[in-house]
């Protein structure tokens, strides 16, 4: 059934404002919530993340002062909610803990966003980041049980498979490479603008993750692991934000981010299936129907249009859910795994010039394969256990990644 959430009747806005003891809720249990409950919360605390900052770059790049006000009211209410859902987070849960939760979040949520899109551009986005995120998650994992003897099955349960997708050191490229052709709202579909905001988003999150808590790590090679998957976060966000309507208003933009919002937190409930943690999304999207609301208002006050003039048809596109993507992200592992990007493109490795960017780029920061962070992971663990960790439902579908002995380099690197 559709719900379109202009046609609601929201609460006042300061009626959604929260007392201090309500943004502390009782946490999750590490050990016992199921994986996707720990990842829909890692994608709200994305979303607000990014809702406030939106916001905060309204700020700067406004000089009347009741709007600034208006917004200000908006991203105080986005804070709160923030705060709420970063505290659903246990203080037991360790930063490596939470990072499988973190990569979990970014393979699953773009192989779903990738199968419902229409836009190829967009889709071949989708597609490549993925196969970056889930090797990322199998360096993650070997680091887990290095570090803490831990299966990382524990974290993210039989949902995600993990063994390796396009080797981390070929991740590394120009920054030319990482800015594609942006979409047109004008001409977009719901589900597209929709997907390019939410991904952009949660990338960001994980990339904010990482600049501030990888140093925080227990040791320096653990440090080292944080430092480079951050890079490769940096053009992931990179390439996502390219695709954002550069021509939107501030406020069209700020109404767009509301949507969003409502959107995300009506399909976290609908999909959510702790009861305690339901509840809370529940309220959060009344909070947001109410934010939502007070956009539309600004955009009618200032910009005398509608919401319609900004989200034609206003129903939600297909509500988000969480589960198993195995056999997508298998398929797109054994169609494009020796892809990187040209400028607004992704080819074949073997078909770069050899004076590309990218060959040039690897040449000033990997120099050394064998010396990188995430390689010497897996080297450790193979040194310590014999063998890499995985956890497959089958045989590997790229035939150069299935030794479990040797760490492949050359895969999507190497022409």
């Amino acid at each position: 059934m559709s719900y379109n959430p202009f046609l609601a009747k929201p609460k006042k806005i300061e009626s959604t404002i929260m007392s201090f003891k309500m943004l502390s809720p009782k946490p999750y249990n590490k050990d016992e919530v199921d994986p996707y409950t720990r990842v829909r919360c890692i994608l709200m605390n994305g979303t607000e993340y990014e809702a406030v900052w939106s916001k905060h770059h309204f700020n700067r790049h406004c000089g009347d002062n009741d709007i600034r006000r208006a917004v200000g009211l908006l991203r105080n209410c986005e804070q709160q909610q923030q705060k709420l859902i970063a505290n659903l987070k246990p203080a037991d849960e360790n930063v490596l803990q939470t990072t499988l939760g973190y990569e979990q979040l970014a393979v699953d949520l773009t192989a779903f966003l990738a199968q419902r899109q229409t836009n190829k551009s967009v889709k071949d986005a989708l597609d490549f980041a993925l196969l970056e995120d889930f090797d990322h998650l199998y360096r993650y994992a070997n680091l887990l049980e290095t570090d803490m003897g831990e299966h990382a099955e524990k974290y993210i349960g039989s949902y995600t498979e993990i063994m390796p997708g396009r080797p981390t050191v070929a991740h590394h490229r120009h920054p030319f490479d990482n800015i594609k052709k942006p979409i047109s709202n004008m001409s977009a579909d719901a589900i597209t603008k929709c997907d390019v905001s939410i991904i952009t988003a949660a990338e960001q999150q994980t990339m904010n993750y990482y600049m501030n808590l990888g140093s925080f790590y227990k040791h320096q090679k653990g440090r080292e692991v944080y430092t480079e998957i951050a890079m490769v976060e940096e053009e992931h966000v990179s390439q996502y934000g390219s695709l954002i309507d550069p021509t939107m208003t501030m406020l069209d933009d700020l109404l767009m981010h509301e949507y969003i919002e409502c959107y995300l937190y009506y399909s976290m409930y609908n999909n959510e299936i702790d009861k305690n943690i339901k509840q809370i999304w529940e309220m959060l999207f009344e909070q947001e129907l109410s934010h939502l609301h007070y956009a539309l208002s600004l955009v009618r006050k200032h910009e005398n249009r509608d919401w319609y003039d900004v989200i034609p048809g206003g129903e939600f596109p297909e509500l988000i859910t969480f589960s198993p993507q195995k056999e997508y992200i298998r398929k797109i592992l054994g169609e494009t795994v020796c892809n990187t990007s040209l400028f607004e493109n992704y080819v074949n490795v073997s078909k770069l010039q050899d004076n590309a960017n990218f060959f040039e780029y690897q040449k000033k920061t990997v120099k050394d394969a064998q010396t990188m962070p995430t390689h010497i992971v897996i080297n450790n663990h193979i040194k310590n256990f014999k063998t890499d960790y995985r956890l497959q439902d089958s045989e590997h579908p790229v035939k150069a990644l299935r030794d479990r002995k040797c760490d492949n380099i050359s895969v999507g690197r190497v022409k």
